[in-house]
């Protein structure tokens, strides 16, 4: 076996089907006694329904969280909890009010408690990511880690079908790459392997019948692992990647993680197998980037990014951008085969086999 380092930076996490009930309970065991309820604009009632739950304990609630997280939303929402003099903030929603979240934090040490109604598993991670002038900046700093995390499936039953899916590859990423990220190590790939398993048996079930409990619990476990190996290991390039077309073309978070993945997972093969031997046999098949995209297509999940409005004209400077800083990743990165990638990308041209 490989020498390996791990270092575990876990969150308290409270799951199972009407979890939501211990809230008021979670934010006493912080210490906490004024609470920032955040959410999106059209998860408002959601806000709504934390705030009514905690009470007295509820601050108030911020519900302009969008995608990427601008930095001029970042300083909004925490000159709003200095303003109430908030203790601690609740972030009910998906990643986009986690990483509001994690931007109050950052600068406040404000603790977060973590309501996830998606499958993106930023809840899970120290990382955080801020959009300034275009460009979407990632950092890790354990500030940002919600302190606690309250895993409902009921709260997930009324995601859409589409975003389901979405939302699952999305997670499916983090794991992906977690098997063949610089510092990977054994426990993170056992994390991985289940997540995706998980995943890719829990998806189909929600799309045959969304209301079912059970299909809906698998998909949050899945995602707790999956989010958990990317707080504890690097990403590469297929982060890179995603992180340059929601930054600077504000492409949708985990339709942009569900299109670019088999492209990068094929980009990648050669330089993990092992990686893909991995992700094949979670997925249940022969091979991993074409696994991952008939996983997509099966569901219903678009595969193409000018599905997404992203112009043909931006693949010579999207692949620029990307390949400037790029993350640590198995196969060296040059620009022409980062445009090819991206260019089968935008077509959604199914992978060639790998094995």
């Amino acid at each position: 076996m490989k020498p390996f380092v791990y270092n575990s930076s876990a969150s308290r996490v409270v799951f199972g089907a009407g979890s939501l009930k211990q809230l008021e309970e979670e934010i006493s065991l912080l210490g906490a006694k004024r609470a920032l309820v955040l959410s999106t604009p059209e998860q408002r009632a959601s806000a709504e329904k934390v705030a009514a739950l905690i009470g007295d304990r509820c601050a108030g609630i911020f519900d302009q969280a969008v995608m990427h997280v601008p930095i001029e939303t970042a300083r909004e929402a925490r000159r709003h909890a200095e303003e109430l003099n908030a203790d601690c903030a609740v972030a009910i929603g998906g990643g986009s009010t986690t990483g509001l979240g994690k931007a109050i934090a950052l600068e406040s040490s404000l603790p977060i408690l973590a309501i996830p109604t998606t499958y993106a598993g930023s809840e899970m991670t120290p990382i955080y990511g801020i959009t300034e002038a275009g460009l979407k900046k990632t950092g890790r700093d354990p500030r940002v880690l919600p302190k606690t995390v309250i895993y409902d499936p009921e709260l997930s039953v009324g995601l859409p079908v589409g975003l389901s899916v979405t939302s699952g590859i999305n997670a499916l990423a983090h794991a992906a790459e977690g098997l063949y990220a610089q510092d990977a190590n054994p426990i993170m790939s056992l994390f991985a392997e289940e997540g995706i398993r998980a995943l890719a048996e829990g998806l189909p079930q929600v799309v045959s019948n969304p209301q079912d409990i059970e299909a809906r619990s698998k998909c949050l476990y899945g995602a707790w692992l999956c989010g958990a190996v990317l707080g504890n290991v690097g990403m590469a390039l297929h982060h890179k990647l995603c992180h340059t077309l929601g930054g600077t073309y504000n492409l949708p978070h985990a339709e942009t993680h569900t299109i670019v993945l088999p492209h990068a997972l094929a980009y990648n093969a050669a330089a993990a197998p092992e990686a893909m031997q991995r992700i094949a046999r979670a997925l249940g098949t022969a091979d991993a980037a074409q696994g991952v995209f008939d996983l997509a297509q099966s569901l219903g999940a678009p595969t193409a990014l000018k599905t997404l409005g992203f112009s043909a004209d931006e693949l010579d400077r999207c692949a620029e951008i990307a390949t400037q800083n790029a993350y640590a990743n198995p196969r060296p990165i040059d620009r022409s085969s980062i445009r090819a990638l991206l260019e089968n990308a935008y077509h959604g041209t199914r992978p060639a086999a790998t094995a």
